[in-house]
């Protein structure tokens, strides 16, 4: 383990790789059960399932970057869980703008 303690294994890492690893096994069997037919949206560019989730995915992570340069990390509540507390990061917001982006990208695009 000595090789990742490089990582900041936290609970928000882990929803996180977790959740993509749940969205990647649903859109292999969405894949598997309901062949993907591409369709034209807003971008007037023929796309798949796979394609909207690799733009929903790039976007989710420029607006993380974006608000963690322009917001920060600092916790937004303290939960009383624990000894000392659960804090609460502002990081949640932006991933409740990025779902909300990637429900409107799978959407319209």
């Amino acid at each position: 383990m000595e090789s990742i303690a490089w990582m900041a294994w936290t609970l928000p890492t882990a929803i996180f790789f977790a959740a993509l690893a749940s969205t990647l096994a649903v859109m292999t069997w969405l894949a598997a059960v309901y062949p993907e037919a591409e369709r034209v949206g807003v971008l007037r560019i023929p796309t798949t399932r796979g394609d909207r989730l690799f733009i929903s995915l790039i976007t989710a992570a420029v607006i993380h970057l974006l608000w963690i340069a322009f917001v920060g990390t600092d916790a937004l509540a303290t939960l009383p869980i624990g000894e000392d507390g659960l804090e609460v990061s502002s990081l949640w917001l932006a991933s409740g703008i990025s779902l909300a982006t990637a429900v409107l990208i799978f959407r319209t695009v």
